[in-house]
Parts: structure tokens; sequence; C-alpha cells
């Protein structure tokens, strides 16, 4: 009984920590516990019996397969035991949820024990998660001519499964708390520096805001025993920057309601709200549980006696409060007037929150059960021969004649399955969609693991063209914990048919390559459609989609995703670039120019971008793509010229077939499948077949923005503005500011150049500048740290062949190793240049970090509060976020440079080779 024991030794250990003890998921363990409850006279059977019953992790876990065959045991009277009856045992089979349960339930219900087979059956009626295995049993039974098989089809085509669940409420009573004020990152919710145990649900729920805000939603919860406690944005919008499903696992961990009696800390039913409403990619997690997400619209813009916005002296539109939501303030969610009310006062409509489909999220107690249910509704009504009863919500089908196509309606009138033969589709409608690349994230792999476990999928989608497990996340700091998750992933992933950046049997090298890079490079299809989990999964071919980790693995278990066809916003380019600017710079004049030219309303978010860029290949035009999550866009469309995206594609194809080389191919060959399809996609555009994508001439755009390059004079930063007096004006993204307005005077304690906003381009750039500095004066001194994290390997190997990375060597004073990976995060820095693995690094903040209260020059997207550089007591951290040539400048000189500087260094130095198209790209 070692591992029972060593169980209950962690068990103590967690009592230290205020933790219960944490769930079983694996075989060895729950086999002791089961063998010490068949042992009437063991000492620890009560405990066993426990631990069996309430702690066990159901799914496809090796403990759910020995717990499905225990009760297996017990139901056909094999072991009998007076704490677990026959029935009781069926019980809990029903919240396991699938794969070894369902193998079970079957068994008992094709069985010859008639009273078993009808008691089994009664419990297969409530199932929903079963797959092709499990179908085809029930499928051939039936056509043997098994009346319990038809008598569970016939069930599963009524989708009772569904509609014998309860209704949902009429009032639910919430109570307020402002969790924050201004836009709240998920960082708040779950911080990236706790990512190590996000799949330890009970542990990862003590990070959730801070202690402080914990302790306050328990005494709203003892004041309120009959209310849902609210998380509130206020004067912003909630769970921006990511979609992270353990943000939303938090918030419903400490204020949702436990899914099943028998499964520990998984709760459902979240109820999140925000002034300007939920970031779109975390609305989409919201879905998953079943939770509520409401667009509370409480701070209104003051406008004159014209219509027109006030301003205050800063420019800034006046916001005047329409209602209270202070935190403490009881309201009520009426889901059938969909009203929210504060007594009998109507405060605003909410029926966004409550569409025909989301209130079967919420009746089901997620999305899953919905995507998985309509499935087994087909697949029984098929086998049966009957038509499907209309059961569900149908599909919203918007069709407008005469109307043409934006590039992301293209692309899902291409990609959507169980529409409307022939009728072609505009946004607002709800799609299917088949999914063609699926990338999962090394910090929340091990819950979309799990999450495949609880849906019980065993094997990646036949309709995926490729998927991809990344190890970026935990690249810059090869710890214990990274030593304990990582691998155990790998294997899992691996398994399951992904390409995984560690092989489990250590026969190539690890990769860790950031994962957008990844996906950019095997996504060999302007027309595909992406998911990934992480808010930045956003190529510069096809329509990305970053995604919560419970939406990855359906991704990648069913090949689908679900979703409204987006609203676009077109933008296009007129001007020339000044020859000393970057294209960062372009990229954040797109979010100032914007802005100004809507009088503050940013009309990006929860759009599609379809950015016309047409001349720049995917890697640089990724650097715009990418950077959409910020304008917290719910994805970006990039427009190309055809010989510019059949020279994306050949890029693409080489580094995919580096890839091959290193040993990372399946057996099912999927990397060279993506080569077959690049090839096939350029043979298309060259003779005409199918040209680049583009949208229709008489497409309809939400709004159409025109970025004017001749003002743009200066390289822009985007500045958290930390100081601002207005706390719901810090960390948004919005503040663009030119570099003179920091007067050449602003100090800057350490930059870093990396992160997925760089690309090959960027570390010549950095060359280039260090030899003219040094031809400038003499030598390369470093006023403060500069921190390099090339984005991927091939770009470091690119570089060694050009000569670039020499020169980067000469003046670093740190190079990474990867025979012998950083072992600690480093928690000083020299005023030396450090070339680190590639990776994220100091943008995940997971493990590098800045010094507390430094201000930090970066080329990274995230300025989010403590995400690279938390406070001091007596300064506020910094990340401002700019051009390569700024952050390198920045580290030269310990401070902004002036416009002179920077001119000086940058002189002859191909910036970028950007210029608006002169091609009209439309169809």
């Amino acid at each position: 009984m070692n591992t029972y024991n060593d169980y209950i030794k962690e068990i103590e250990d967690r009592k230290g920590q205020g933790l219960h003890p944490k769930p079983i998921d694996g075989a060895e363990l729950l086999s002791e516990i089961i063998a010490q409850i068949k042992d009437s006279d063991n000492l620890n059977r009560e405990d066993c019996l426990k631990f069996f019953t309430y702690n066990t992790v159901p799914g496809t876990t090796p403990a759910a397969a020995v717990k499905a065959k225990f009760l297996k045991e017990i139901i056909v009277g094999e072991s009998t035991l007076k704490e677990i009856t026959p029935a009781f045992a069926l019980e809990l089979l029903a919240h396991m949820k699938g794969g070894p349960s369902i193998e079970v339930l079957l068994d008992l219900a094709l069985g010859n024990d008639v009273a078993i087979a009808k008691e089994a059956a009664a419990v297969l009626k409530t199932q929903f998660f079963l797959y092709d295995a499990d179908t085809n049993r029930l499928e051939e039974s039936f056509k043997e001519g098994n009346e319990i098989a038809k008598d569970i089809l016939e069930s599963y085509a009524k989708a009772e499964f569904f509609t014998k669940l309860p209704e949902v409420v009429e009032e639910i009573k919430v109570v307020t708390y402002i969790a924050g004020e201004g836009d709240i990152s998920t960082d708040l919710l779950s911080p990236g520096n706790q990512a190590h145990s996000r799949s330890d649900r009970e542990l990862h729920g003590k990070c959730l805001i801070s202690p402080e805000a914990q302790e306050e939603i328990r005494t709203l919860q003892m004041q309120h025993p009959d209310k849902s406690v609210m998380l509130i944005a206020e004067k912003g919008t909630m769970g921006v920057g990511s979609s992270r499903m353990s943000g939303v696992n938090n918030v419903a961990l400490w204020t949702g309601k436990q899914a099943s009696p028998y499964v520990p800390f998984i709760n459902i039913a979240p109820i999140v709200a925000g002034t300007n409403g939920i970031s779109p990619i975390f609305l989409t997690t919201v879905d998953v549980t079943g939770g509520i997400g409401l667009d509370l619209q409480n701070w209104v813009k003051v406008v004159d006696e014209n219509g027109n916005a006030v301003r205050n002296e800063n420019g800034d539109v006046v916001l005047e409060e329409a209602y209270s939501v202070a935190t403490g303030t009881v309201l009520t969610i009426n889901t059938k007037s969909k009203k929210l009310y504060n007594g009998d006062q109507e405060l605003i409509d909410i029926s966004k929150a409550f569409t025909p489909q989301k209130m079967e999220f919420i009746k089901a107690g997620g999305s899953y059960a919905i995507v998985f249910g309509k499935k087994l509704q087909t697949f029984a009504s098929k086998v049966l021969g009957i038509d499907i009863l209309p059961v569900f919500a149908p599909s919203k089908e918007v069709s407008v004649e005469g109307q043409g196509l934006t590039a992301v309606e293209k692309i899902f009138n291409k990609n959507a399955v169980g529409t409307t033969p022939g009728k072609v589709l505009h946004a607002g409608s709800d799609v299917r969609v088949e999914v063609n690349i699926v990338g999962s994230q090394d910090t929340t792999g091990l819950m979309t693991s799990q999450e495949l476990e609880s849906m019980a999928a065993t094997v990646i989608s036949p309709i995926v063209d490729g998927a991809y497990q990344s190890g970026c996340h935990t690249a810059s700091v090869w710890d214990n914990k990274s030593k304990a998750n990582i691998p155990r992933l790998m294997k899992f992933m691996n398994d399951f048919g992904l390409i995984t950046a560690r092989d489990p049997k250590d026969q190539y090298r690890p990769m860790t390559d950031v994962i957008h890079k990844v996906l950019n490079d095997i996504t060999i299809d302007e027309w595909a459609i992406i998911i990934g989990g992480d808010s930045h999964t956003r190529m510069s071919k096809g329509v990305a989609f970053g995604a919560d980790s419970g939406t990855v693995a359906l991704a990648l278990a069913t090949g689908e995703a679900s979703m409204p066809i987006p609203e676009s916003v077109k933008v296009t380019f007129k001007g020339e670039m000044k020859t000393y600017m970057d294209f960062r710079d372009v990229v954040h004049a797109t979010q100032s120019q914007m802005l100004k030219q809507f009088g503050g309303e940013n009309v990006f978010q929860g759009r599609i971008i379809e950015v016309h860029l047409g001349t720049l290949t995917a890697d640089q035009a990724f650097t715009f793509t990418d950077w959409t999550a910020e304008m917290k866009a719910k994805a970006s469309i990039c427009i190309s010229e055809d010989d510019t995206l059949i020279e994306s594609l050949e890029i693409a194809k080489g580094r995919i077939q580096i890839m091959i080389d290193k040993g990372m191919d399946n057996a099912k060959h999927v990397l060279q499948g993506l080569i077959n399809k690049a090839s096939k996609r350029i043979e298309e555009i060259k003779t005409g077949i199918k040209p680049a994508l583009t949208p229709d001439a008489n497409a309809k755009y939400y709004a159409e923005v025109v970025i004017d390059l001749d003002v743009v004079e200066e390289p822009m930063i985007a500045d958290p503005d930390v100081n601002n007096a207005d706390v719901s004006k810090r960390y948004t993204h919005d503040t663009i500011r030119p570099l003179s307005f920091y007067g050449g005077v602003k100090k800057v304690d350490l930059g870093f150049v990396g992160s997925c906003m760089v690309h090959k381009g960027d570390l010549k750039i950095l060359s280039q500048m260090l030899k003219n500095i040094d031809e400038q004066f003499g030598k390369v001194e470093f006023k403060a740290p500069l921190v390099v994290a090339p984005p991927t390997y091939n770009i470091v190997d690119e570089l060694k062949a050009e000569g670039d990375w020499e020169v980067l060597q000469k003046y670093s004073g740190f190079e990474f190793d990867d025979n012998a990976p950083k072992g600690v995060a480093r928690t000083g820095y020299q005023n030396i240049l450090y070339l680190e693995r590639p990776g994220c690094n100091l943008c995940m903040g997971n493990q590098e970090k800045a010094a507390k209260g430094d201000t930090v020059m970066a080329t990274s997207t995230r300025l989010f509060q403590g995400r690279v550089v938390e406070d001091s007591e007596g300064k506020k951290g910094e990340s401002l976020l700019s051009s390569t040539p700024v952050v390198v400048l920045s580290t030269i000189l310990g401070r902004t440079p002036t416009m002179e500087e920077y001119k000086a260094a940058v002189k002859g130095i191909n910036l970028t080779q950007f210029a608006p198209s002169h091609k009209l790209l439309v169809q």
C-alpha cells in the first residue's frame, strides 16, 4: 500500500496549505483504495469509501477505468457492499461522464440480465459523451433486434438527455462584487505566474484576485446565502487578454455551484459582468461552464445638445453613472423577460445573454452537452431512419440577398456543417464549422488534457488537418514544476495524435518555439479555421480564434467549433511610411487612428479585423494580426496579394520540412500531409483556379478604417499609463503615445525583444543596430539589461546562416544552452545583452520577470499590471510596448531616446518593406 501511504502523506501536507485531498486520477492508487474497501476489517476502510465515492476524477482517467470496473462488479453481484448498493453504483456511473463508464453501462444494458439492462438503459439515456466505439455498439445491437438498444436510440432521437433536464429558473438573485475598475484581464482571475497549479483546481483557486477579495466574497455569500455573487468589471470589460479557462474555473469555484456531488472542485454556472460587457473569447469560456455574462452599460457617455460626446481636459469621453452596481447591491436577473432589475426597477435589457442557444447552455450546464447532444440525436435519428425532431433551438441563419461576403463570411460558408443547403450566410448567423488547425499551449495544456478526459475523448478527430502541443510558455526556466508537468502533458498529447514540442521517447530534441509562430507556419491555407489555447492565436493566414482549454479540447475531439459569424471591420492603408519607421508603429497607429476616427469607440471590439496588408509575408503580417488581441478584436484576417501568399506558403513548407527532418512527424504523416496541401494550394493560386482569398466588392462591414501612413512621423508606444487618476484608464492598450511624449528623459530599467510579436526581421534589425552603435560610439555599452528571446529555433538557425547570430553573440553577456537550461528564474539582471532560449520568456510573467517597480520597454503584447513586472512599494511597474529599434536604443541609453538619437541609430537599416497594396483586393 505504498501509493496509498504516499497519498495520505500528501493529504497531511495539503492540510497545512488549507487544502482538501487532491482528486484521484491514478489507477494504482484507486486499486489500493478498492482493496481496502473490500477488506471489511481494514482501519482505512471508511476513508477509502469517501475517496472512492467523492474524490475520483471521472472521464477517461486511469482511475475512472478502475472505478467503473468495480462499480460493474457491484451491480452484477460479484462484490457486495452495504454502503454502495447496485442502485447507488448506477448513480455513480451516471456522474462519470463517459469513456469507461459508458462502456460498462453498455455492457450492462446490452447484457442478458433484463432487470439490470433496463436500469442501465435508464442511466444511458441521460448520457451524451458517446463516441464512435459506443454508438457503433448501439447500432449493431439495434440491427440485431435488441429492444433495449432500440429504446435507448429512441430516447436519444428525442434528445431526452436534454429535454428532461429542469428548466432554467425565471428569476436569479445576485449580489454584486466589484472585482476591479477598468478592464479586468484574466490575469486577475488566474495569474500567469500561477500557471503551474491550474490543473489542481482547488490550489489554483487560491490565486483568484487576492486573499482580501476572497474573504469579501465569502462575507457576501454568508450575508446572502440565497443569491449568487456576480463579479463585475466596473467601467471596463471583463476577461480581456485571454480566454483562460482557469479564470472562469476560479470564478465558478468561488461563486458557482458544484457540477456533481461526486466530482470535487468542478463548478459551473458563474455569473460575470462588465460595464462594457465580456471579452468575446472569455465569453466563450463562460458558455462552456453554463454561466452568464452580462453587458451592464451602467456608465454611459455624456452628450451635448448636438449629440456629440462631451470630453474632459484630457480629451477623454466623460461618462455618467446610469445605475449603481456597487458591491453588495442586490439585483434580479429575469431569464424570461431578459431584463435586469433592482427591486421593481428595470435597469437594462440583457437579451444578448439569453439567446435561445445560451439558454440551452445554461439549462444543460455548459455548451459541451449541447454540442455532443446534437451529434448524438443526429446519429440516433439516422440509425432509426427518422427525421430529426426539432428539440434544440434552430441555428440563426442570416442571408441578405444581393449582399456580397466579407473574407470571414466566405471562410465560414466554406467550412459550415449542418446549415441549409445552398443558403449563403452572412454575419450574425449561428454556424457549426469544421476546424483545420488546432493548437494547445503548455500552461493550459494540462487543463485541455483534463477536459479531453472529462469528455471521454481518446483520439484526435480525423477531420483536423493538424494539431500542435507547444512548450513555449514554460521555455525560459526548466524547473521542477515544468519537469513534473510538461513531459506528462507531451505524452498525453502525443498519444492523442498531436505533433508535440517534446518527444515522449526523447528521439528528437525539445522545441520551445512560440506556439503562435508554429501555428502560423503549419497553417497552409488562407481558407482555414484555426482554434488555439491562447488569445494570440491570430494567424496571418486563415482566421484564427483564441479559445479556452475546453474549446480547444472540443475542437480536438470533434473537429468542430460553434459560433456566430462575426461582423467585420475593414482596415486599409494610404500614404507612405517614413524610412525610419518600423511596422510595429503602423500597428500601434492603426489602433490610435481608429479610436480618433470613431470618437473613442473601439469598433474593433468583438469583431473581425479584415486587414488589407497585401504585400507583407505571413511572418511580418503576423505582427499586425497578433496585436489584434489587444485591440479586443475577436480575430483578424489578412488579405494578401497572390504572389505574397505564395511566398508565405513556400516559407511555411520549408519550416514544416525542418520539423519533419527533426523527427517530429507522427505515424499518420500529418506534417507531410500539410506540405502536400500547401503545394496544392500554391498550384491553385499560380494557375488561377483559386486565387488568394479576397472579400466581395459589395461586402458589408460594420465599419471601414483607413490608416494614413503619412501622419505617422514618430515611433508609437503603448503605455499602461499607470498613474492615470482615472483607474479605468490604466493598463488598457488604448493609450498610444509618440516617442517625443517622453522627452528623451524617461528612465528605462530593462528592455525585452521577444514574444510572438517579433519575427526574423526584428533580430536582423537588432544585429544591424548594434553594429551601427559600435561604429558611432566605438563600443556597445548597455545602461540597462536587454533580454532577447527569439520566437523560434528556425529563426536562430537562419540568423546563424546569414551571419547575424554571430553579431549578437559578440555583444552578448549570456547565451542560452539547451544542454543546460536554467533551473531557476533569474532574480537580477546585469547591464548586458541576454540571448535567451526561444519561447515566450518575460511576456508570460510565469517564470522570468523584471525587478519589481521597473520600467520595462518591450516588444511584448502584455502591459497588464503585474504581468511582465510587478509593483514595488514605492513605484508601480510599467511595461511600455514598442518597436524593436526603440527597445534596443532605450537599453543602450538607459532612457527613452530623442527623435534625433533614434534616427541616427536606425540610419541605413531597412526596417520594413511595407507599402499599401496598389491592387484592389476584392473579388
